[in-house]
Protein backbone atom coordinates (compact mmCIF):
# COMPACT_ATOMS: atom_id res chain seq x y z
CA UNK A 1 0.00 0.00 0.00
CA UNK A 2 1.27 3.44 -0.96
CA UNK A 3 0.24 6.75 0.53
CA UNK A 4 1.35 10.04 -0.94
CA UNK A 5 1.22 13.16 1.20
CA UNK A 6 2.75 16.59 1.61
CA UNK A 7 0.85 18.41 -1.11
CA UNK A 8 -0.65 21.83 -0.67
CA UNK A 9 -0.48 25.39 -1.87
CA UNK A 10 2.95 26.82 -2.68
CA UNK A 11 4.08 30.02 -4.34
CA UNK A 12 5.98 29.89 -7.58
CA UNK A 13 9.67 29.91 -6.81
CA UNK A 14 9.18 28.34 -3.41
CA UNK A 15 9.67 24.73 -2.44
CA UNK A 16 7.63 21.75 -1.36
CA UNK A 17 8.48 18.16 -0.49
CA UNK A 18 6.17 15.30 -1.25
CA UNK A 19 6.47 11.97 0.53
CA UNK A 20 5.20 8.53 -0.31
CA UNK A 21 5.08 5.98 2.47
CA UNK A 22 4.91 2.29 1.65
CA UNK A 23 3.79 -0.58 3.81
CA UNK A 24 5.42 -3.97 3.64
CA UNK A 25 8.90 -5.33 4.11
CA UNK A 26 9.92 -5.40 0.47
CA UNK A 27 9.90 -1.66 -0.24
CA UNK A 28 13.67 -1.63 -0.60
CA UNK A 29 13.41 -3.88 -3.67
CA UNK A 30 10.89 -1.70 -5.51
CA UNK A 31 11.57 0.89 -8.13
CA UNK A 32 9.52 3.99 -7.39
CA UNK A 33 8.06 6.72 -9.53
CA UNK A 34 6.22 9.99 -9.23
CA UNK A 35 3.54 10.98 -11.71
CA UNK A 36 1.05 13.82 -12.02
CA UNK A 37 -2.27 14.48 -13.62
CA UNK A 38 -4.45 17.49 -14.29
CA UNK A 39 -8.15 17.24 -15.14
CA UNK A 40 -8.75 16.43 -18.77
CA UNK A 41 -5.18 15.30 -19.41
CA UNK A 42 -3.38 12.00 -19.24
CA UNK A 43 -1.26 11.10 -16.27
CA UNK A 44 2.37 11.92 -16.98
CA UNK A 45 5.73 10.78 -15.71
CA UNK A 46 7.63 13.13 -13.39
CA UNK A 47 10.54 11.23 -11.83
CA UNK A 48 11.69 7.71 -11.00
CA UNK A 49 14.31 6.02 -8.85
CA UNK A 50 15.70 2.50 -8.81
CA UNK A 51 15.53 0.20 -5.80
CA UNK A 52 18.98 1.22 -4.57
CA UNK A 53 18.64 4.89 -5.38
CA UNK A 54 21.57 4.58 -7.72
CA UNK A 55 19.59 5.45 -10.83
CA UNK A 56 17.19 8.34 -11.23
CA UNK A 57 15.35 9.83 -14.19
CA UNK A 58 13.28 12.95 -14.72
CA UNK A 59 10.85 14.45 -17.16
CA UNK A 60 12.45 17.28 -19.09
CA UNK A 61 9.89 19.69 -17.66
CA UNK A 62 11.14 19.19 -14.09
CA UNK A 63 14.81 18.39 -14.63
CA UNK A 64 17.02 20.64 -12.55
CA UNK A 65 14.13 21.70 -10.29
CA UNK A 66 12.78 18.47 -8.78
CA UNK A 67 14.74 15.76 -7.00
CA UNK A 68 13.59 12.24 -6.24
CA UNK A 69 15.16 10.35 -3.35
CA UNK A 70 14.38 7.45 -1.06
CA UNK A 71 15.01 6.25 2.46
CA UNK A 72 14.62 2.48 2.49
CA UNK A 73 14.92 2.37 6.26
CA UNK A 74 11.78 4.49 6.46
CA UNK A 75 9.98 2.86 3.50
CA UNK A 76 9.58 6.30 2.01
CA UNK A 77 10.29 8.00 -1.30
CA UNK A 78 10.42 11.76 -1.63
CA UNK A 79 9.97 14.36 -4.33
CA UNK A 80 11.65 17.65 -3.52
CA UNK A 81 10.05 20.35 -5.63
CA UNK A 82 12.19 23.47 -5.92
CA UNK A 83 11.29 26.51 -8.00
CA UNK A 84 7.83 25.17 -8.80
CA UNK A 85 5.86 26.82 -11.56
CA UNK A 86 2.09 27.25 -11.96
CA UNK A 87 2.19 24.59 -14.68
CA UNK A 88 3.34 22.09 -12.05
CA UNK A 89 -0.12 22.27 -10.49
CA UNK A 90 -1.57 18.76 -10.52
CA UNK A 91 -2.47 15.76 -8.43
CA UNK A 92 0.75 13.89 -7.77
CA UNK A 93 0.84 10.09 -7.47
CA UNK A 94 3.53 7.66 -6.42
CA UNK A 95 3.86 4.17 -7.83
CA UNK A 96 5.96 1.06 -7.26
CA UNK A 97 7.49 -1.32 -9.78
CA UNK A 98 8.28 -4.81 -8.54
CA UNK A 99 11.33 -5.21 -10.78
CA UNK A 100 13.12 -2.42 -8.98
CA UNK A 101 14.16 -0.47 -12.04
CA UNK A 102 12.10 2.70 -11.75
CA UNK A 103 10.76 3.11 -15.27
CA UNK A 104 10.63 6.61 -16.80
CA UNK A 105 7.10 5.95 -18.07
CA UNK A 106 3.68 4.88 -16.82
CA UNK A 107 3.90 1.32 -18.09
CA UNK A 108 5.54 -1.16 -15.77
CA UNK A 109 4.28 0.05 -12.42
CA UNK A 110 2.38 -2.46 -10.32
CA UNK A 111 1.04 -0.46 -7.40
CA UNK A 112 -0.32 3.06 -7.24
CA UNK A 113 -1.04 5.27 -4.30
CA UNK A 114 -3.72 7.85 -3.85
CA UNK A 115 -2.73 11.26 -5.05
CA UNK A 116 -1.91 14.46 -3.27
CA UNK A 117 -2.89 17.84 -4.70
CA UNK A 118 -0.19 20.39 -5.42
CA UNK A 119 -1.23 23.90 -6.34
CA UNK A 120 1.39 26.45 -7.38
CA UNK A 121 0.27 30.06 -7.28
CA UNK A 122 1.84 32.72 -9.45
Amino acid sequence: QLQAYGGGLVQAGGSLRLSCAASGRTFSSYGMGWFRQVPGKEREFVAAISWSGGSTSYADSVKGRFTISRDNAKNTVYLQMNMPKPEDTAVYYCAADLYGLGYPRLKGYDYWGQGTQVTVSS
